[in-house]
């Protein structure tokens, strides 16, 4: 089921660039400038050519874009059935339905858009209208359309391509066939048109390039690429006579048309299929795209013609196996993939992504000619760490690669693989022959000096990350007596501790290796895997039965044990003040415990296996990676904006399934929505029945009623108030700071005012005149909300008004009296009753003790007012006995 998590919530994902859907170009006369278009899922990005910078990303889609097209005014997205057009790339301006089956093919042609389904309909639509202007069927066994395109100078004329090798040109204002080409016995996968008036470039499944003249219906010139299917064609237009043609192995080949042979080759400049490919009009540049996830600029200026990389945008061809974030500021983010590379995603802007490179066993054997020898690429990496004590000076990352001895490190300031490789000689011609040595977890020490590694042959060895020289080894003769899983040390380079399948923790001193261990701490299952928390002396160890467990380095013991995860656990991180420890599983679940409480508080479930996270050195992000998914995910932690109150979750809570962010931010936030509608704060009003409530005013409001003579006292002016102009001694006035007569019961007749007699004979401020009306209908909440919006000396006032000489009656006193009881009654306003009524009884105290009325309904207020202190006072002594059983217990 759909649902939110109370901590996370989806923010966006990083390093997606393109996927196989071709890229579209298109020129903007208004910058001057052409922009590059690529689908990455849900929404696509817009990068501009002249800095190759990401300019805008797109709206979400429902559903993932099948196909892409653009003209001068509108970049247009085909969503399943559902045909959407964008102006300045994040504007929808128009939506197209009509199809029964998904969208695989688009083109804009003049005013029309023409549009390709799965079920082999062909619509035309009117792109101002959104109608359909014409509907064609074709036969999937007879014709099955597999490209579009429209030949330049015809008129109205589009020219398809088929499955069955056919090409039919067809015209659409009339809806007629005009002609159909016989083809050459092979699918159709690319169709452009050529520099030449009545050419066009037909790309054929079998790796065959033709040039064909629609007019004559006759091939000029036909070639044969090596590297199978044609997926794309391109010709130059800044003059030069060459064509681009695109394979699936990601190499492109380059044709000079002239003398009809090879002019050049670009060997692996995708990882992928080349399944996009534009020449820019009048420059020597073109554009690739590919499934690898990334964006080629090439620009024609080598020596025999051929193509060099000019600008490039790229993320990771395969999912990232590891991610943590690099430095204090929570700005970058170090990811390996499974395509053996290591990369810094920036959490500020996409501009300042960068590729540290692949990982390859002879740097300098690795390139040969522009050629890249597959067989140099080392097995991905499974496990890295980074300091930043010694970024600028050496080396500062070292990463484990899978099924490998040999330790690679790595340069983030060089932004490179480094030179050393690290590995003890003992393990080069390892003599257990049916033991292959492999490097399984792995520290970078504090100071950015040493590297402590652990191996599958129970050896744990130091190395010296400057120079590459072997340290120290950890035990007699090894240090465990099975496969090491977890190393670490602490800040100060004085014990080191280690932990393996042998189901033992062991705390070795730093420097001494020729000594037993220090402590063993014997565990109940093997280990899977440490994290360590630096800032502290918390150390997370994850056990093969699915439990944490954390370690206190000063203590040496067990503290804290977190059990809930029914799969194996795949990575943990602490958060930055160690108060959460937030793990993820195969059983697609992140969970967030509480370390102080040992309480599960957060858990949610996503749609794919999570292989990494890591929590933002600020706090801020949450960065996730996980199977199949090419980008790196963050999470914002709502707890830094915004009041999240956070409960232990029950076994049987029901897990939300939240879907992964995608490369824009959504304008609303569903699961936030939620997450506040769950946590929504109840008023006074609904647990004034249960509890005594105050009324959350300013003490200012209530706290100094009792000491009002002495505050205006203090703060009486030095000069004597300027007295007002004479005014008639029978006009009413307003309360107010500066003198304002009440004409409101003043009536105009004819231009003469008259002033009713019987207003003179009780002259009441406004708040007695609400306090006289809230009394005849026995409701007080208007005269209590009157009183909260005034401040110390406007009650002061009021309170003094109420006597006869003030303007006020006996029964308005009476009335103050009963609006009093009813607080204490309701308990609601606690303290605003006890102040209200300590004032008048200051102020009207001789009053009420000679006039019976009043006298006698003091002893209503005396029980209300002792009921209400005494419920109180049973419910504090409540709460301090139920503190003093935990502290005893």
């Amino acid at each position: 089921m759909s649902g939110s998590s109370k901590i996370f919530s989806s923010s966006r994902a990083l390093g997606y660039v393109s996927n196989h859907i071709p890229l579209v170009t298109r020129f903007i006369n208004r910058r001057g400038e052409n922009l590059i278009v690529t689908c990455v899922g849900k929404s696509f990005h817009t990068y501009g050519c002249s800095h190759f910078t990401l300019l805008s990303v797109s709206g979400l889609l429902s559903d993932e874009i099948t196909s892409l097209a653009a003209d001068t005014y509108h970049i247009y997205t085909a969503s399943r059935s559902d045909i959407h057009a964008w102006r300045r790339g994040t504007e929808l301006k128009h939506t197209y339905k009509g199809h029964n089956f998904s969208v695989h093919l688009l083109l804009s042609f003049g005013p029309h858009l023409l549009s390709v389904d799965e079920n082999n309909t062909l619509i035309v639509w009117d792109i101002k209208t959104e109608e359909i202007y014409l509907e064609l069927k074709f036969s999937n066994e007879t014709f099955h359309v597999t490209t579009l395109m429209h030949p330049s100078t015809y008129v109205n004329k589009i020219l398809m391509g088929s499955e069955q090798g056919q090409l039919q040109l067809w015209n659409v204002k009339t809806s007629k066939l005009i002609y159909t080409f016989r083809g050459w016995n092979s699918p159709v996968t690319a169709l452009v048109q050529a520099t030449a008036v009545d050419v066009v470039g037909v790309g054929l499944s079998n790796g065959r390039i033709i040039l064909h003249n629609l007019k004559f219906d006759e091939t000029i010139m036909s070639f044969m690429q090596d590297w199978g299917a044609v997926t794309t064609i391109s010709f130059r237009l800044d003059g030069a006579p060459v064509m681009s043609t695109g394979s699936p192995s990601g190499h492109i080949v380059l044709w000079d048309l002239e003398k009809k042979s090879v002019l050049s080759q670009l060997i692996n400049a995708h990882h992928g299929a080349v399944t996009g490919m534009h020449c820019l009009p009048s420059e020597p540049l073109m554009v690739t795209s590919s499934p690898d996830n990334s964006l080629k600029l090439w620009i024609f200026d080598m020596p025999d013609g051929g193509a060099r990389l000019l600008r490039l945008r790229e993320g990771h061809a395969a999912p990232p196996t590891w991610i943590r974030f690099h430095g204090t500021d929570g700005h970058n983010i170090l990811s390996a993939g499974k395509d053996s590379s290591l990369r810094i995603f920036s959490t500020i802007s996409e501009t300042f992504n960068k590729s540290m490179g692949r990982a390859f066993y002879r740097k300098k054997g690795s390139k040969k000619k522009g050629k890249i020898k597959d067989n140099q690429v080392m097995p991905p990496i499974v496990n890295f760490v980074s300091e930043v004590t010694r970024d600028k000076e050496w080396d500062s990352i070292a990463a484990i690669h899978h099924g490998l001895a040999v330790v690679t490190t790595w340069s983030y300031d060089k932004i490179k693989m480094g030179d050393m490789r690290l590995i003890p000689e003992k393990l080069k011609n390892y003599p257990n022959s049916y033991v292959r040595p492999t490097a399984t977890c792995l520290y970078l020490t504090n100071c950015g000096n040493f590297v402590i590694v652990g191996y599958n042959t129970g050896h744990v060895e130091r190395f010296n990350i400057q120079s590459g020289i072997h340290r120290c080894s950890y035990g007699v003769k090894q240090a465990h007596d099975d496969t090491v899983r977890g190393v670490t040390a602490d800040n100060l380079n004085q014990i080191v501790i280690s932990a393996g399948a042998d189901k033992i923790v062991k705390v070795w001193y730093f420097k001494v290796s020729d000594k037993p261990p220090i402590e063993k701490i014997p565990l109940d299952e093997p280990v899977n895997f440490f994290h360590a928390h630096k800032d502290s002396s918390v150390i997370c160890i994850v056990l093969e039965d699915f439990t944490v467990l954390l370690l206190d380095l000063d203590t040496r013991k067990i503290v804290r044990k977190f059990s809930g995860h029914s799969s194996v656990i795949t990575d943990a991180t602490f958060s930055p003040d160690a108060r959460w420890l937030v793990t993820a599983s195969m059983d697609q679940t992140i969970r967030t415990w509480d370390i102080p409480s040992g309480q599960l508080v957060d858990c949610f479930q996503v749609p794919a296996v999570c292989t990494s996270l890591s929590f933002s050195p600020t706090g801020e992000y949450l960065a996730t990676s996980h199977v199949d998914y090419l980008g790196v995910f963050l999470w914002s932690n709502r707890t830094l904006f915004t009041h999240v109150s956070l409960r232990p979750l029950s076994i049987d809570a029901v897990v939300p399934l939240i879907e992964l962010p995608y490369s824009c931010p959504t304008e609303r936030c569903p699961d936030l929505e939620e997450s506040n509608k769950e946590q929504e704060f109840l008023s006074l009003d609904q647990i004034s029945e249960n509890l005594i409530t105050l009324s959350g005013l300013a003490n200012s409001r209530w706290q100094n009623l009792l000491d009002i003579d002495i505050i205006k006292k203090r703060n009486k002016p030095k000069e004597p108030p300027k007295a007002p102009k004479a005014a008639p001694f029978f006009l009413p006035t307003i309360p107010s700071m500066n003198l304002q007569f009440d004409f409101s019961t003043i009536e105009k007749t004819d231009g003469v005012k008259t002033l009713h007699l019987d207003n003179l004979k009780n002259n009441l401020t406004v708040f007695g005149k609400i306090l006289e009306q809230c009394g005849i209908s026995e409701n007080f909440n208007v005269a209590i909300d009157k009183l909260k919006t005034m401040g110390s000396s406007g009650i002061d006032m009021e309170i003094n008004s109420l006597s006869i000489e003030g303007g006020g009656s006996i029964t308005l006193m009476y009335y103050f009296m009963k609006m009093v009881l009813h607080m204490l009654k309701n308990y609601k306003d606690f303290e605003l009753g006890q102040a209200y009524l300590a004032l008048f009884l200051k102020v009207h105290g001789e009053v009420v003790a000679l006039t019976p009325k009043l006298n006698s309904f003091l002893s209503d207020l005396q029980i209300a007012q002792g009921v209400g202190w005494n419920r109180l006072e049973d419910q504090f002594l409540f709460s301090l006995s139920v503190v003093d059983s935990l502290k005893i217990s």
